[in-house]
């Protein structure tokens, strides 16, 4: 499945666009969306990740606006694995009460770290209380790109991506490795992460490998 990450700040846009894909991540950090809109495109039918940075907003607007989100419909919530332990139990705890699943996230827009470190991450990420892991770093390199694929070898449920132009192509196996889900880039709008590729383009590329493995 390819989930599209959203940071279009007109409403009638993003519910433009989730009416054209299959899922979709909403930057409520980027976004900008009041409690009334979260709750109005969280009320859509498109399966939906809920994300807000805490670079972006203080940790009370941010609880305010996933609370809403979870409790309008979001499928996801996503917290990243530097949250701070009260805020994290908080939101997992919300997400448990509307069986919301809890993505916990790492982000690494320097490097990729070695292959022992990045299982380390991965198994503090299910400690935490994660129903999905996600590790995003950025790739320089092909090595880079099979250490990031080896964890699918876990056998857990994992969302592994390599940022940059060369972690593209992590992005485009990720599915074919057992991922729930890949991020994709908007047709029309900015991208939210280096190497995102636009969605139209990404369902051709994997559309045309699964014909080739079949």
């Amino acid at each position: 499945m390819i989930c599209v990450a959203i940071s279009d700040k007109n409403v009638k846009n993003c519910m433009n666009t989730l009416d054209q894909i299959e899922m979709a991540e909403i930057r409520l950090d980027l976004t900008g969306f009041g409690i009334d809109e979260i709750k109005m495109v969280f009320s859509h039918k498109t399966p939906l990740i809920a994300t807000c940075r805490p670079d972006q907003k203080g940790q009370e607007d941010q609880l305010e606006r996933l609370s809403a989100a979870i409790k309008a419909g979001a499928k996801y919530v996503d917290v990243e694995i530097e949250a701070l332990s009260k805020q994290r139990e908080k939101i997992i705890d919300i997400a448990r009460q509307f069986s919301c699943k809890v993505i916990i996230s790492y982000h690494n827009f320097e490097f990729t770290p070695g292959l022992k470190e990045l299982y380390q991450i991965a198994d503090k990420c299910f400690a935490l209380g994660a129903d999905i892991a996600k590790i995003a770093a950025y790739s320089g390199s092909n090595a880079d790109n099979a250490r990031l694929l080896s964890l699918y070898s876990m056998n857990k449920p994992v969302v592994i991506l390599g940022m940059g132009e060369t972690g593209k192509l992590t992005r485009i196996m990720a599915p074919l490795m057992g991922a729930e889900f890949t991020f994709a880039a908007a047709d029309t709008g900015d991208a939210t992460a280096p190497g995102q590729i636009s969605y139209s383009k990404m369902k051709e590329l994997i559309e045309k490998i699964e014909k080739e493995l079949t």
